[in-house]
C-alpha cells in the first residue's frame, strides 16, 4: 500500500504525526495558540523538527505554557531558563516568551488571543501545487504582526506570524495532493464559525 501523499517528504514518525495531526488544523485556544507563537518564535533560523524533537523539554520549561504562570516569571526563571540544555538557550527568545504570556493575559480583557489572531483570516485562496508556492509572510501576516506588537507582543515578525497562522489553521496550505487538506479545509470552517 502506497504511503499517503503528504505536503514534504519524511520518514520520521514525529514528523509524521505532526503533518497529519496537527499542523493547519484549527486552533481557538488560547494556551496552545501561546505555546505555538513562542515555538514559532524559538524555531526562527532552525528547522521546525529541532523544535519538535525539543518539545516536551519546552512545555517542562515553560509549564505546559499556561500563560498565567509564565507570565509572572522573572529574573531566576530567565537564568533557570538560559541553563536548560534541553530548550533553545537564547535569550532575546525566552524573553520574548514571558513577555508574549503577559501579553497573553493581558489580552484577555479585550476579546483574547484566539480572538484576536483568527480576525486576521484571510480569504480562502487557491490550494498550492508546491511548497514553492507558500509566501513567506502575506498582507495578512504584516497586519498580525503590527496588531499583536501594538498589543505588547514581541518577536512576532510577519514571517513567524504566518508560520504561526499556517500552524494554527488560520490558513490552510496543505497541498492540493495532500491526503488531510479536504479534512483541514472542514474544521477550519467549522472553527471560524464558532468564533463568528
Amino acid at each position: 500500500m502506497a504511503e499517503p501523499v503528504r505536503c514534504w517528504p519524511t520518514t520520521d514518525p514525529l514528523y509524521i504525526e505532526y503533518h497529519d495531526r496537527e499542523w493547519g488544523r484549527p486552533d481557538v485556544d488560547e494556551r496552545s495558540l501561546y505555546e505555538k507563537l513562542v515555538l514559532e518564535g524559538f524555531q526562527s533560523g532552525l528547522s521546525w523538527i529541532t523544535i519538535l524533537r525539543k518539545r516536551p523539554a519546552f512545555r517542562a520549561a515553560f509549564k505546559d505554557f499556561d500563560a498565567d504562570v509564565v507570565a509572572a516569571f522573572g529574573d531566576d526563571d530567565t537564568a533557570r531558563l538560559m541553563g536548560d540544555a534541553g530548550i533553545v538557550r537564547n535569550r532575546r527568545k525566552i524573553e520574548a516568551a514571558i513577555v508574549n504570556a503577559r501579553a497573553t493575559v493581558a489580552l484577555r480583557d479585550d476579546g483574547g488571543l484566539p480572538a484576536l489572531v483568527w480576525s486576521h483570516r484571510p480569504e480562502t485562496g487557491a490550494p498550492p501545487g508546491s511548497m514553492s508556492e507558500l509566501p513567506a509572510q502575506t498582507p495578512e501576516s504584516k497586519a498580525l504582526a503590527k496588531a499583536l506588537k501594538a498589543r505588547g507582543f514581541a518577536f512576532v515578525g510577519p514571517t513567524t506570524v504566518y508560520a504561526l497562522m499556517q500552524a494554527c489553521g488560520i490558513v490552510n496550505d496543505h497541498l492540493a495532493e495532500c491526503w488531510v487538506r479536504d479534512e483541514v479545509a472542514a474544521e477550519q470552517e467549522a472553527a471560524a464559525a464558532r468564533l463568528g
